[in-house]
């Protein structure tokens, strides 16, 4: 029997990205459709989604009055899968980015953006609209997290089953007590066990109190959100929830990511093709303007954040440089930190390049021509770039968190021997940990076999959405078969 599954995000690749939500959210409904499930996604109706929808897109169902704002439900396609678009011009139509304006300051309605948004998946997942049916609701972090619990304190109660995914504990959703009033609940929903958070209304609790399940994005990290070091706040309801918590990794969409069919790539290649990744390095290097070289270069495609580890990759630069490396870095973020990136740049000329910003094509070209990808976060719920790095033959070196401890085999002498190995791990984000897992790194790039052997191995790695989309299926099985 086929499970009907509501999929509610607020990105969804390949209508809008911020981060890696919108991967997940754009992959997830092929990577379950081979073990009976039929996923519908829901997003909001941002300028860049609406232009995407035919012209001649009709409206499914009419809100005269969602929180206060008019809304409609307009029905498009994701990949070849159903998708609607929750058009509320009000809420969505706005220059600026889909979380803040262009200023990056957070849009001061973000409550009631994202409410809205809850509160229409829970109607659609509840049968308000004609002729669409589900079984199951999937939220995805906290701006869907109001849709299990508009589902939890409808009239009627919960009509179907839902599951909340954290794919960051670190951002919650957290608002001021006087906007309790706005969201439309009934007055027992405000309590520790509902919406309530620290006095105010938290929208990621809100949904890991009500949803049926919960999963994150790996097995380490679902086990480390249990604790205060990355609970944040929240690890003693993700305990008092016991069984219900699972991991399940990420996986990739290989059809966006294949170094043998990837337009991105000056060159492409494949197992049986590596010599070919020689002309993407010799064009990463002329793009970053790093000088010509045999030894490794180094790429960075990241956030420039704490939680990143930047701050100690900026320690490890001089380091990186005078042990042979060269670093290119794709990102943006921290006003402070890109001064920091400009200035070692200036101090090494053609041997660090650096671009603010995010470039999805020239980050295929980095993954496909750069040797070795460094990954230093101080948590990180699942990452996706060390997996795109497996696939495109650039050694991951990560610290020992999260799914970066679950997808990259360090290169230990066991590892090695057995042909197992895929990177390098390192155990805390410090520079002393840091500048030992580079120099362990060049160690392994001057052993040419071993180097290949790595490369391989990780590029033969299992990195598509099978075991995952299996696992996901399973468990909405579960909740149906148990409703």
């Amino acid at each position: 029997m086929t499970i009907r599954v509501l999929s509610v995000a607020s990105e969804a690749v390949p209508l809008v990205k911020t981060g890696g939500l919108a991967d997940v959210a754009g992959a997830l409904p092929a990577a379950v459709a081979p073990h009976g499930v039929a996923m519908t996604t829901l997003v909001p109706g941002y300028p860049a989604v609406l232009a995407a929808l035919p012209k001649k897109a009709k409206a499914v169902h009419v809100w005269p009055s969602l929180l206060g704002e008019p809304a409609r439900l307009m029905a498009g396609d994701l990949g070849g899968h159903p998708l609607l678009v929750l058009d509320a011009p009000g809420l969505f139509v706005r220059d600026g980015g889909i979380y803040g304006d262009a200023a990056g300051k957070d849009w001061a309605d973000n409550w009631l953006r994202f409410a809205a948004l809850g509160r229409a998946a829970a109607d659609v997942a509840s049968g308000a609209v004609k002729k669409l049916g589900f079984d199951a609701l999937h939220a995805h972090d906290w701006q869907a997290g109001m849709a299990p619990a508009y589902l939890r304190y409808s009239p009627a109660g919960a009509t179907v089953p839902s599951v909340m995914t954290i794919h960051n504990m670190a951002f919650q959703g957290h608002f001021g007590v006087d906007r309790f009033p706005g969201l439309g609940l009934p007055p027992e929903a405000w309590s520790i066990d509902g919406v309530e958070y620290h006095g105010g209304v938290g929208f990621l609790k809100a949904g890991l109190a009500s949803a049926s399940a919960i999963t994150t994005v790996s097995p380490t990290y679902a086990r480390e959100i249990r604790t205060a070091e990355f609970g944040m706040g929240l690890e003693g309801l993700i305990r008092s929830r016991g069984g219900d918590v699972l991991g399940i990794v990420n996986g990739i969409d290989p059809a966006q990511w294949n170094p043998e069919h990837d337009p991105a790539l000056p060159a492409r290649f494949g197992l049986r093709t590596l010599a070919k990744r020689a002309v993407n390095k010799r064009v990463l290097e002329a793009e970053f303007g790093l000088e010509p070289g045999d030894g490794p270069i180094f790429i960075v495609i990241s956030r420039l954040t704490w939680q990143k580890g930047m701050d100690v990759l900026f320690e490890a630069i001089d380091h990186l440089v005078g042990v042979g490396g060269r670093l290119a870095l794709l990102g943006s973020g921290d006003m402070a930190m890109e001064a920091k990136l400009h200035a070692a740049a200036a101090r090494h000329p053609g041997r660090i390049g650096v671009r603010i910003g995010y470039d999805e094509a020239l980050s295929h070209r980095m993954q496909g021509g750069g040797d070795a990808i460094l990954v230093p976060s101080r948590f990180e719920p699942c990452g996706l770039t060390q997996l795109y790095g497996l696939a495109y033959g650039c050694v991951p070196v990560v610290s020992r968190t999260g799914g970066l401890a679950d997808t990259v085999v360090d290169a230990n002498i066991a590892a090695i021997a057995v042909g197992a190995a895929t990177g390098v791990q390192f155990n805390v984000v410090t520079y002393a940990a840091l500048a030992e897992a580079i120099d362990r790194t060049m160690g392994l790039y001057r052993q040419p076999e071993v180097w290949r052997a790595i490369v391989r191995a990780g590029m033969k790695s299992d990195f598509s959405w099978g075991r995952s989309g299996k696992a996901y299926a399973d468990l909405y099985r579960r909740l149906t078969e148990s409703a």
